[in-house]
């Protein structure tokens, strides 16, 4: 049976249609954030940190984090608009999340340990909120995004 280590769910605020999930130990990257961010891929990698784009420009997006000791179960493909996986290299065991202009947030991600991660980051509602996107009222939890971390190899 595959287990789920942890879960949480958070608030990310979109800050001009991106935010990712860093290395805590993030003055140890050779790419700062957010140098190099490319918002025409949905997932765009750089070592220690995962950028995700979404196709809202400011917005509240409702993330559920797992951390898993093994791969997850495939997700039904049909239940998301998109989704991507990607390599991650921890040094600390925990990941911090980080918008823009907010930077660092106070939400931290621990995965139990460092070394060499997957993530698998599936995203919903993403039609939604391109549409409200100048619509100048608060846009909260419409785009929605399963962020799946687990053991490489």
């Amino acid at each position: 049976m595959v287990a789920r280590v942890r879960e949480q769910r958070l608030e990310v605020f979109v800050d001009d249609f991106t935010f990712t999930f860093q290395e805590s130990w993030d003055a140890e990257l050779p790419v700062e954030y957010p140098d190099g961010i490319n918002v025409a891929a949905f997932v765009n990698t750089f070592p220690g940190r995962v950028d995700v784009t979404s196709a809202g420009h400011f917005h509240s997006a409702e993330v559920k984090v797992q951390v898993w000791g093994e791969p997850p179960p495939s997700e039904d493909v049909t239940a998301w608009d998109v989704q991507d996986e990607a390599e991650f290299e921890s040094l600390s065991g925990d990941v911090a999340v980080w918008t823009p202009t907010l930077g660092r947030t106070d939400e931290l991600i621990g995965l139990g340990r460092e070394g060499s991660w997957r993530v698998r980051v599936h995203c919903a509602g993403r039609a939604e909120v391109a549409a409200l996107r100048d619509s100048g009222e608060p846009v909260v939890g419409i785009e929605r995004y399963l962020v799946q971390f687990f053991p490489a190899g």
